[in-house]
């Protein structure tokens, strides 16, 4: 699945971050590379590093994975509505105010990359699905325009910003 073109999300800051990837990338095999490189990343952390910030006042590693997992849900979703020609359009939501309620930081690590994993599995199921009609479907999200596909590439993106962000802050300081 090719990228998005520019007509299909908005000029906003955060679009731009977050679809920063070559056109000749694959979606599938960044989600898939994306994936091994965060199982592998928790696999090599023990209950102290997953439990451990890499500042005051920020989430931990497991925190942070648990907002991952939020995140893509709810694109996902945006995803699936906005495929299915929702005309309704679609909420923001407050990341802080959900990580609050979310309880992740005294979950086991291990729990939170079960759910990882079973959110990866059902949203490349409902990706796999998709016909070229379900990709370009346009709606709105966050009051903006956007095409399914930027938002399942928006995904991608969110788990891109925040492997790098893993690996600039929180390993740096396993290491």
């Amino acid at each position: 699945m090719h990228v998005p073109a520019s007509y299909e999300y908005p000029n906003a800051p955060y679009f731009a971050e977050y679809l920063n990837f070559e056109a000749d990338e694959n979606l599938f095999e960044v989600f898939n590379n994306q994936y091994n490189e965060l199982i592998e990343i928790f696999e090599n952390a023990d209950k102290s590093q997953a439990d451990k910030a890499y500042a005051p006042g920020k989430w931990s590693l497991k925190g942070l994975l648990g907002h991952m997992v939020d995140t893509e849900r709810i694109v996902s979703y945006r995803v699936l509505a906005i495929s299915r020609g929702e005309k309704t359009p679609l909420p923001g939501f407050d990341e802080n105010e959900y990580q609050a309620a979310s309880e992740y930081e005294t979950q086991d690590a291990e729990a939170i990359v079960a759910q990882y994993k079973a959110t990866r599995t059902a949203t490349l199921a409902l990706l796999h699905s998709f016909s070229t009609k379900h990709w370009n479907q346009m709606g709105e999200a966050n009051g903006k325009k956007t095409s399914a596909r930027a938002w399942a590439w928006m995904i991608a993106g969110h788990e891109k910003h925040h492997l790098r962000i893993i690996k600039e802050r929180y390993l740096s300081q396993i290491s």
